[in-house]
């Protein structure tokens, strides 16, 4: 699977191998209190001390974007599961549920899906205010009609697949089929739907973020030091470019590590 990949694969491993690191161990790879304020090195550009510049209150950069991973990844992370795991339920139970379930949950994913992700996620955030938390829960729920309408078609083409009937035939009881046949086989396009959804959960974090809606400042997290440098954009480049590249380079990585699950699990 991953030797199909060549480079890229071993370079987006890499890059989740240092973002986990950072999230686990920051002060491995920046030692620097992201949080320090230093007035008289405030808009340094980059350089040997300041690899990635400092901003406006002389903080180094790199060492607020290390020190963020955990906060625009840790979210994301934390979304996904929320969003896969409840995603899983409804979508089983649509897809080898009664037709009555299936017919009821179809109409409120229909309903979920006429709203894009961002934007119902922004609804969620007006009801139950900013912060991490909301942001949370906000974009879990948002994703979760994704992974349901995902799991429940992969389901239902499980179910109706020659070795479950079988199994039907030979006796063995719905739960346990479901349990050793259905469960197993269905859940596997979920596991790389859900890596590719923490990549766009990342995103969608810096974006509550820019907005104000996330992590309180002065804490670091990717999407308000974009919000904070956009100000200075053409005097100090640096405070909107590394933090964006983060959420690139961090969001692409992911994308590459799904799609070679996705294509893993066609094999």
């Amino acid at each position: 699977m991953w030797t199909a990949l060549g480079w890229p694969g071993a370079l987006s491993l890499l890059v989740l191998a240092i973002a986990v690191l950072a999230v686990v161990a920051p002060q491995v790879l920046a030692p620097t209190d992201p949080l320090a304020i230093h007035p008289a090195d405030a808009f340094r550009p980059p350089s040997w001390a300041h690899p990635f510049g400092t901003d406006e209150s002389g903080r180094d950069i790199a060492a607020r974007i290390v020190h963020g991973t955990s906060a625009s990844l840790g979210i994301g992370l934390a979304a996904t599961a929320i969003g896969v795991g409840i995603g899983a339920v409804l979508g089983f139970a649509s897809g080898v549920g009664p037709r009555w379930v299936d017919a009821a949950l179809a109409r409120v994913f229909e309903v979920l899906f006429a709203l894009p992700t961002l934007v119902l996620a922004l609804l969620f955030i007006s009801v139950m205010g900013g912060g991490p938390r909301a942001s949370i829960l906000a974009i879990g729920l948002a994703t979760i009609p994704g992974y349901a309408r995902l799991l429940r078609g992969t389901a239902r083409r499980v179910a109706a697949s020659g070795y479950v009937e079988w199994a039907c035939l030979d006796g063995v009881s719905a739960p346990r089929r479901f349990v050793r046949h259905i469960a197993p086989n269905a859940a596997w396009p979920l596991v790389s739907a859900a890596t590719l959804g923490v990549g766009q959960a990342i995103v969608w974090v810096s974006a509550l973020g820019f907005l104000g809606l996330g992590t309180v400042p002065p804490s670091p997290e990717w999407g308000a030091m974009l919000n904070a440098g956009r100000v200075y954009l053409t005097t100090a480049w640096w405070m909107t470019v590394f933090p964006g590249l983060a959420i690139v380079v961090t969001a692409t990585a992911l994308t590459v590590i799904g799609r070679a699950l996705a294509k893993g699990g066609r094999a």
